[in-house]
């Protein structure tokens, strides 16, 4: 016997991308169309949602209901030095060239809850740079960037983050970055000093300074090809020459129109803007 699952069909989720443009401002028509049907009918079946109709109507009506819909579409999972070669990268190559820098200015777009802002700021502190830095961490998600902001972590997680740290290149002891607290990790208030959290949404928003580095990594895969182009706009608006910019694994600049601007490091998703 087959279970009667809810099926939320195209054009119920065009009705709600349609409901947040008009209610909240928020512009999700870009996504990708089968990334969000994913996680609105995995949000409406968890919430075991009654109809369609009374699904739509919370959204529209419940802030707090609305502040959850957000944070399930468009929250993603990250990890602190995920793929650790990434920021073996960043540290042996990137980040000494732009310490030739008076002053560094980084954005981390699409930073969700803040894990990727505190490895860069550990990989900074080490090399002796983030006196002269600044990281921009952004994302559309008021409720993430709170938590962002707060530098507490699962310490459940330490050990899973200290094997990527040491990975990555990190030679310290990662636990002489943190206290624990109960069953989090609070990271020290020195690394989040220089870190600004903000809300900045990339399909609506302009550029907002000029940075000598830009990571956007897992965030482009969720956006539709016309979308990801307006995105990677802004972000050549907004990088200077001979800045850098950073993709997710499964990402590229290939076949877009700034492609030509940029040169690939080799082996990661790193791009240098060369003209």
């Amino acid at each position: 016997m087959l279970l009667d699952l809810p099926v939320i069909s195209e054009e119920q989720v065009e009705i709600l991308l349609s409901d947040l443009l008009e209610h909240y401002g928020y512009d999700f028509t870009g996504y990708s169309k089968a990334s969000i049907k994913r996680r609105v009918l995995r949000l409406y079946m968890l919430d075991k949602a009654v109809s369609f109709a009374e699904f739509r109507f919370k959204i529209i009506n419940d802030q707090v209901y609305f502040k959850r819909f957000v944070e399930q579409i468009t929250v993603n999972v990250t990890e602190m030095f995920r793929d650790p070669g990434f920021f073996k990268t960043l540290r042996n190559e990137v980040l000494p060239k732009l310490g030739t820098y008076p002053f560094i200015r980084i954005w981390l777009a699409g930073c969700s809850t803040g894990e990727e802002a505190f490895s860069m700021s550990i990989i900074l502190k080490e090399l002796n740079l983030l006196h002269k830095s600044l990281i921009y961490a952004t994302d559309l998600n008021p409720t993430v960037l709170e938590k962002a902001a707060q530098g507490m972590f699962s310490l459940s997680q330490m050990k899973q983050y200290s094997e990527n740290y040491i990975l990555s290149g990190g030679t310290k002891d990662f636990s002489s970055y943190y206290t624990a607290k109960y069953s989090l990790a609070k990271f020290d208030e020195e690394l989040k000093h220089k870190i600004i959290f903000s809300t900045h949404n990339l399909v609506s928003d302009h550029s907002f300074n000029e940075f000598q580095l830009i990571l956007c990594r897992n965030v482009l895969i969720y956006f539709d090809r016309d979308l990801q182009q307006k995105v990677l706009n802004l972000f050549d608006e907004s990088l200077e020459d001979l800045g850098y910019l950073a993709l997710g694994t499964k990402e590229t600049l290939d076949f877009t129109s700034v492609a030509k601007k940029y040169k690939r490091l080799p082996l990661e998703k790193i791009w240098r803007k060369v003209s």
